[in-house]
């Protein structure tokens, strides 16, 4: 008899085992890719640079009503969290002409930095098909969250205070 009760608290133990292995595995947060982006003045920041920040990641176009609207909301996040170790980049995607990044954000004065993806390559290692899409990256470097289209300020703010 104490085989048979020994067989099944084993049996139970390995259960919850792989119960918490199955819970841990689905609340892990993916690791942001190795990205390097480059600055409209030709310098490069890798992503990993910026570990131990929380990081938004917004990729953008010139030409995309979206994200021309959320670009005010976008600067007034960023003014609200920079001094707490948050940083964002703003990653014009491939296909936008130099000009038209730099002009636009001379034109609104971006507080943050302004990247343009002239390969595609970020955008690419980030899964990022259509503007705007957004990430939040933690301060481990895992994606807290993946925005498509515009964010939700009031959720987005919450999610930077709690990453924070």
């Amino acid at each position: 008899m104490d085989a048979g009760r020994n067989k099944a608290i084993l049996w139970m133990v390995a259960v919850l085992v792989l119960a918490g292995i199955a819970a841990f595995m689905l609340t892990r947060k993916p690791a942001a890719p190795q990205a390097t982006f480059t600055t409209l003045d030709g310098k490069k920041i890798a992503l990993d640079s910026l570990r131990g920040k929380v990081v938004l990641v917004n990729f953008w176009a010139t030409s995309c009503p979206g994200c021309i609207h959320e670009m005010p909301a976008l600067m007034n996040t960023y003014r609200k969290f920079q001094a707490r170790g948050f940083e964002t980049v703003a990653v014009a995607m491939s296909y936008d002409p130099l000009e038209y990044v730099r002009q636009f954000s001379e034109k609104n004065q971006l507080p943050f930095t302004v990247a343009l993806d002239k390969d595609g390559s970020a955008a690419q290692a980030f899964g990022a098909r259509v503007t705007p899409t957004t990430f939040l990256i933690d301060k481990q470097g895992q994606i807290a969250q993946r925005i498509v289209g515009e964010p939700d300020f009031a959720k987005l703010h919450a999610l930077i205070e709690q990453t924070l």
